[in-house]
C-alpha cells in the first residue's frame, strides 16, 4: 500500500488554474500515474476529466439534499452532494486505458468539490471508484488499490486518499496518505521492445462453450499466454537482467524477452473430441515503458510485459465490441463468398462450423506525443486516419487541438491482417476434419487483394497439385517418346 503520493507539479498547478476559472461547482476525472509496491509510492502524471455523456450532461454535478431533520442553522452548502455517473466515468475509464504504455496507468479518480459536497459523497465516491476499477480489471488484473484525489475550492487545498480495492468497497476502505507535488515527469526513464508471438485459441463444439462469449475465450487464453510471458528472460541493452538495481544510464534502453525452448503441450491437449477449430495469432507488437529512476530495472521488464499483453487486449477488445454489436466485417473480399460472408456477424462468424473464408484486419498501434517526452498510443483500423487518432485525444485525454501535431504521430507497426481460413487441422493434430478455421495476425506486411484472392483460393487447390504435376509430367513423358519414336 503506498504511503505518499507525488504529483507532477506542471500538470496538476494547470488543471487547478482550470478549474478555478472556469466557476464549474463540480468535476470528476481520472488520475494517471503508476503505483509502486518497491518504493511505496504513488506518482501522478495528469488529471484527465472525463467528458459530457451522450446527452450533453455533465458526470458530476452538485445536488441539494433535502431532509426535513436538518436544523434550520444548516447552511445551503452544508447539505449539498455530489451526483456521480459512475457508469459513465468508468467508461471513460477503460477507454483511456487502452491509450497508456507500460508504467502509465488509471489509477484512481479526482474529484473538484467543496468540503461539505465531499464529506456528503462519500458511498458515492467508493461506488465511482469501483466502476473503473472494474472496467479496467481485465487491463490491469494486477491493481490491488485506487487513489481518490480532492481538490477542495473551499477552503482551496488538495487531499488524497488510498482505497484498497476488496470485494466490497465502504468507506473504510478510504485511508489518507501524505501528498505533494514535484517533479515526476522529467526523472522518467524510457524503455522499449518488439515482441513477436504466436498462439493458439481453440475454437470448441457447440454445447460445450455455449456458457462463453468469444470475448470470455479471448480473454481466457490471453490470460494463459501472460502467465507465460511472464517466465520470460529479459536483456535491457544487450545485458541480462538478474538484479534490482535501478537503471543508471540515460536514453532510450532496449528490452529484449528470451523464451526457453518448450514443447507446446497445450496444443497436443487440443484433440477432435472437444474443438472443431483452432485461432493462430501471430505477429509483432512495439511495447513502451516508462520507469521512475529510484525502482529497479526489473520493474520496467513487468511493465513492458504488462504493456504487451495490455496492448493485445486492447486490440481484441476492439474486435469483440464489433462482435457483440454485430458489425459487418469491413473488408471481406471482393469474390461472391466473401460478399455472403460479410453479411454474417463477426461474433457468429468465429464459432460458425464452415470452410469459407472471411478476411478482416486487427487495429495497428500509433504512438502520440503527449507530455514532456512521453507518448500515449491509440488503435487505428484500416479504415481510419490520423485524424481520428486526433479527435479521440481531445476526447478522451482532454488534449489541445492545437498540441496534436498529425504529422508527429509515429506509425510504429504495419498494418496488421487477420485471416480467418480453412484447412489449419493439421496445427494440432494430425487428424482431418472438414470443418475448421484459421486466424493469423501479422503485422510485418499487409496482404492485397489479388493476394487475399489467391490465398482464398489455395485451400481448396493445395491437396490438387500433387495429381495435377502427376498428369503433367505423364503428358510430357509421352510427348517426348513420339517424337523420339518418330525421328528413328
Amino acid at each position: 500500500m503506498v504511503k505518499a503520493v507525488v504529483g507532477e507539479d506542471t500538470r496538476l498547478t494547470s488543471v487547478e488554474d482550470r478549474l478555478s476559472h472556469s466557476a464549474i461547482p463540480a468535476e470528476v476525472g481520472l488520475v494517471i500515474g503508476k503505483l509502486s509496491s518497491v518504493l511505496d509510492r504513488g506518482f501522478v502524471f495528469d488529471l484527465i476529466p472525463t467528458p459530457s455523456n451522450d446527452d450533453g450532461e455533465p458526470a458530476c454535478s452538485v445536488l441539494e439534499t433535502k431532509d426535513d431533520k436538518r436544523k434550520p442553522s444548516k447552511s445551503k452548502s452544508e447539505s449539498s452532494s455530489l451526483s456521480i455517473d459512475s457508469d459513465w466515468v468508468a467508461e471513460h475509464a477503460r477507454q483511456v486505458s487502452r491509450m497508456l504504455l507500460g508504467g502509465m496507468k488509471v489509477v484512481g479518480i479526482y474529484v473538484w468539490a467543496s468540503d461539505a459536497a465531499f464529506k456528503n459523497s462519500t458511498m458515492i465516491l467508493c461506488q465511482a471508484i469501483k466502476g473503473v476499477t472494474d472496467a479496467i480489471r481485465h487491463l490491469d488484473p494486477s491493481l490491488d488499490e485506487a487513489l481518490l484525489i480532492h481538490i477542495c475550492y473551499s477552503p482551496r487545498r488538495w487531499s488524497c486518499r488510498t482505497c484498497l480495492l476488496s470485494s466490497s468497497i465502504t468507506s473504510s476502505s478510504l485511508r489518507p496518505c501524505d501528498f505533494k507535488l514535484g517533479r515526476v515527469l522529467s526523472s522518467l526513464q524510457r524503455f522499449k521492445c518488439s515482441y513477436s508471438f504466436n498462439f493458439r485459441l481453440p475454437i470448441y463444439r457447440e454445447g460445450e462453450s455455449t456458457a462463453q462469449s468469444f470475448t470470455d475465450i479471448l480473454r481466457r487464453e490471453l490470460a494463459i499466454h501472460a502467465k507465460e510471458l511472464k517466465s520470460a528472460n529479459a536483456m535491457v541493452d544487450g545485458d541480462l537482467v538478474h538484479n534490482d538495481e535501478p537503471c543508471n544510464t540515460d536514453g532510450e534502453h532496449e528490452v529484449e524477452l528470451l523464451f526457453p525452448f518448450m514443447k507446446d503441450s497445450r496444443a497436443e491437449a487440443l484433440t477432435a473430441k472437444n474443438i472443431t477449430g483452432i485461432l493462430l495469432f501471430g505477429g509483432s507488437i512495439f511495447s513502451y515503458a516508462y520507469l521512475n529512476m529510484k525502482e529497479p530495472v526489473s520493474q520496467a521488464i513487468t511493465d513492458i510485459k504488462a504493456d504487451i499483453i495490455r496492448s493485445l487486449q486492447s486490440r481484441l477488445d476492439i474486435i469483440c465490441d464489433e462482435a457483440e454489436q454485430d458489425v459487418i466485417p469491413k473488408d471481406v473480399g471482393d469474390d461472391e463468398d466473401a460478399n455472403e460472408m460479410s453479411k454474417i456477424p463477426i461474433s457468429k462468424l468465429i464459432f460458425k462450423s464452415s470452410t469459407k473464408i472471411c478476411h478482416l484486419r486487427l487495429p495497428r498501434r500509433v504512438l502520440v506525443p503527449w507530455l514532456a517526452d512521453m507518448y500515449i498510443c491509440d488503435y487505428l483500423q484500416p479504415f481510419e486516419s490520423h485524424e481520428v487518432v486526433k479527435e479521440r485525444c481531445i476526447e478522451l485525454m482532454s488534449m489541445e487541438h492545437s498540441s496534436i501535431d498529425a504529422s508527429k504521430i509515429s506509425e510504429v507497426e504495419t498494418e496488421t491482417s487477420l485471416l480467418i481460413a480453412e484447412s489449419m487441422w493439421d496445427v494440432i493434430s494430425h487428424a482431418t476434419s472438414a470443418s475448421n478455421f484459421r486466424l493469423e495476425g501479422n503485422v510485418e506486411r499487409t496482404m492485397g487483394g489479388d493476394e487475399r484472392k489467391r490465398t482464398s483460393n489455395a485451400g481448396g487447390n493445395a491437396s490438387n497439385v500433387p495429381i495435377l504435376v502427376g498428369i503433367f509430367v505423364l503428358l510430357l513423358s509421352i510427348v517426348i517418346g513420339f517424337m523420339l519414336y518418330q525421328s528413328e
